[in-house]
């Protein structure tokens, strides 16, 4: 039994010793420690130049008969906006590390990390399925264009991805709203759910979430969509000329084992470089889609917070967008990895 014990031990210790010394590891713990600058940075730079419009929350307050100005010094004073920027700042700053604290919302009267808890889970929903709506369109899409170059296929495609391309956020948002009016009720508009979603069972409230997600995912894809399906044509034309892909077919491979497993394996991973900042750039053109839809989402909590000035939620905010935008390119880099064995994770930096 000890025996046993023993070299279970040692097993798991064996284990462990090769995870924390592994490539990956090593270069994960590397990409964390790098971000933990880029945030304080990232954190810094937002203070400053939030401080720099004129007035604050509580100058709002002023133009209110009902509130003296004693009431007005006297919340000047408890959330420290009475202090200096760099006093306010590492204010911020050590409620963050110390308690996790990101400080108090003025305009909803609420702890800023119960908000962004809400918001941020309600954005990634509608960005992740906006990022697979993409790629599982835009993908196939682009192979096709690519091997059927300069033919009528491929010219279609091009209109539609030149379209798509040319067509800002919002007006296609604004084309979504007066196509679901039209349709009125079978598309929903404004929020996540509907009235009775908490009497629905589970998969009545998915499908309820899923067809409220609908237009403002289709609203936030178009433009990413048109993008990767012309970058995946051209990444696949680049590969369909080289040596390798000839001497496969002069071997009587079928074409679509060509296509699919030789070339698509090879022009993979630029599509896969840019996922990191396919995601960022979702994140950050989601307000459009929210704004249009009603979706409560953490862009359009950003942009209210600007609008009312509230320091410090808008601060998480964007603090909150930056760790997305790290954790979006740390992820690509490693699913790159997982594409491709020979590339080696310290030369992606």
């Amino acid at each position: 039994m000890t025996t046993t014990s023993n070299i279970s031990g040692e097993s798991i210790r064996d284990w462990v010793l090769k995870l924390v010394t592994s490539e990956t590891f090593l270069y994960i713990i590397k990409r964390l420690s790098q971000a933990l600058l880029t945030l304080l940075l990232v954190s810094a730079l937002s203070f400053f130049v939030i401080q720099l419009a004129p007035g604050d929350f509580v100058s709002s307050l002023e133009a209110d008969p009902k509130i003296s100005k004693e009431q007005i010094d006297q919340f000047r004073k408890l959330y420290g906006l009475d202090r200096s920027w760099p006093e306010q700042y590492f204010m911020w700053l050590s409620g963050v590390v110390t308690k996790g604290d990101f400080g108090f919302s003025f305009a909803y009267k609420r702890s800023v990390i119960s908000l962004i808890g809400e918001r941020v889970q309600v954005t990634l929903l509608m960005a992740i399925a906006s990022l697979v709506v993409t790629w599982v369109i835009a993908i196939p899409m682009g192979i096709i264009a690519a091997v059927k170059q300069n033919r009528w296929a491929d010219r279609i495609l091009q209109v539609i991805s030149y379209a798509g391309q040319g067509f800002p956020s919002f007006i296609t948002a604004l084309f979504l709203l007066i196509f679901a009016q039209m349709t009125a009720p079978l598309f929903p508009v404004g929020g996540v759910t509907s009235i009775n979603h908490a009497d629905l069972n589970w998969f009545g409230k998915i499908l309820d979430t899923g067809w409220h997600m609908v237009l403002p995912t289709i609203a936030l894809s178009i433009t990413s969509f048109a993008g990767l399906q012309r970058i995946t044509r051209g990444e696949m034309l680049d590969v369909l000329r080289q040596d390798y892909i000839q001497t496969a077919r002069a071997k009587g491979l079928p074409e679509d084992k060509v296509i699919y497993v030789h070339a698509l394996r090879n022009a993979i991973n630029p599509l896969i470089t840019l996922l990191g900042f396919e995601l960022a750039s979702l994140l950050s053109g989601a307000f459009i889609a929210e704004y249009f839809f009603n979706w409560p989402g953490l862009g359009r909590l950003t942009l209210q917070a600007v609008q009312n000035q509230d320091l410090y939620l808008l601060m998480a905010s964007l603090v909150m967008s930056a760790v997305l935008l790290i954790v979006g390119n740390l992820v690509a880099d490693l699913l790159l990895k997982v594409a491709d064995p020979r590339i080696r994770l310290e030369n992606l930096n």
